[in-house]
């Protein structure tokens, strides 16, 4: 039986892709790919609104077609519920997750 480390090739997995995540982070500052830098809360603290860094502020179904379309960096839009939902990549970069993101 081979006495692998799954927990650490894991982990090393995990580091090479919080490395590249950061690379294309750095590749995307000098794309037009617009990245949504704020977002807006409602009571139940779903988010409901988003701030893009062109000033735009975009209502919850035009972010999820221009999500949708690649207009968006950094988020993936999924299935769940019985509906399409945006969500932060899972990149290892928590500073740029939705829930992270300051409110506007």
């Amino acid at each position: 039986m081979d006495n692998k480390d799954f927990q650490q090739i894991y982990n090393e997995y995990k580091h090479r892709g919080e490395e590249q995540a950061q690379l294309e982070a750095i590749e995307d500052v000098n794309t037009e790919v617009e990245k949504i830098i704020a977002v807006r809360k409602n009571d139940d603290d779903d988010i409901i609104a988003f701030k893009t860094s062109n000033g735009r502020e975009l209502d919850y179904l035009t972010a999820l077609d221009e999500a949708k379309a690649g207009k968006l960096a950094h988020v993936d839009v999924f299935h769940k519920y019985g509906r399409d939902i945006i969500r932060s990549e899972p990149d290892g970069i928590k500073e740029n997750n939705l829930d992270q993101l300051p409110s506007f």
